[in-house]
């Protein structure tokens, strides 16, 4: 009797979760979507006068900015692609991305910082992964933040680890996509977890599962494609595990992707 293919966790936040289940499944893999935390709105000021720019630094910071806002002839400045191809099905025409984390997004702003005419307006979470005002100012860029949402765990301690406990079909590896969901992880789980991987966007969200002792892989950047290839090698290195999944994207079924609109990347 074969061994049905490797179960993994999507912690990440709906709807976004769909998009990941659908390529695991192209790689033969069974997710398990069980989001840790939902995204609430936040009202937060959204006053526009001497804002020159506006930079995103995750998806639903663009979702819920645009879906309060009307004005769409800022230039944008986006973390990553998945930001930037969000702020161009939001309207936003001019929208450059970092292809990275924050730090990265800080260097890009800086580096056409000339360009700016005015302040920079950052629009995203309560709690942000990283400090962009911070790594800006001493570039000279004068930042405000405009909260727009913030992420609410919708799992006690208990029932994460009824999750994980489930011996008649354990799971290989939990997919980890913001320091948010890794600190939750972390809070909830109590010493390591035996064959069970942590694949992690960035080293800010495996930083505090490490900590606990639990095994944690990161992306080499912090973007999805890259969390799947080390999701892939995780299994691969693992016999038990190895025969039980295609391991390359199956190209029957509902597509995964499909033509994006034309993003600058500099």
């Amino acid at each position: 009797m074969n061994r049905p293919a490797p179960r993994v966790w999507v912690t990440r936040t709906m709807p976004a979760a769909l998009r990941t289940a659908d390529r695991l499944r192209a790689f033969g893999l069974r997710p398990e979507l069980r989001p840790l935390l939902e995204v609430r709105p936040v009202d937060g000021q959204r006053d526009l006068s001497g804002v020159g720019a506006l930079a995103f630094s995750s998806v639903n910071g663009v979702r819920e900015f645009a879906r309060r806002e009307r004005r769409r002839d800022l230039p944008v400045f986006a973390v990553g692609d998945a930001t930037a191809q969000a702020a161009l099905v939001a309207g936003f025409p001019q929208v450059r991305s970092a292809s990275g984390d924050v730090g990265d997004l800080a260097r890009l702003i800086l580096d056409h910082r000339a360009r700016i005419r005015g302040h920079l307006l950052w629009a995203g979470a309560r709690e942000p992964a990283g400090d962009l005002a911070g790594a800006l100012a001493p570039g000279g860029v004068e930042t405000r933040t405009c909260v727009v949402y913030e992420t609410a765990s919708v799992m006690d301690d208990a029932e994460i680890a009824a999750v994980l406990d489930d011996a008649a079909d354990p799971f290989a590896a939990v997919l980890v996509h913001s320091p948010r969901a890794g600190r939750r992880l972390a809070e909830a789980l109590v010493g390591p977890r035996q064959g069970l991987e942590f694949v992690c966007i960035s080293s800010a969200a495996a930083g505090p599962l490490a900590a606990k002792g639990l095994s944690a892989r990161t992306a080499d950047r912090p973007n999805e494609a890259q969390m799947l290839r080390r999701l892939l090698e995780a299994l691969g290195e693992r016999a038990d595990w190895r025969t039980a999944f295609t391991g390359s994207p199956s190209h029957s079924g509902r597509r995964v992707s499909g033509r994006r609109k034309r993003i600058v990347r500099l």
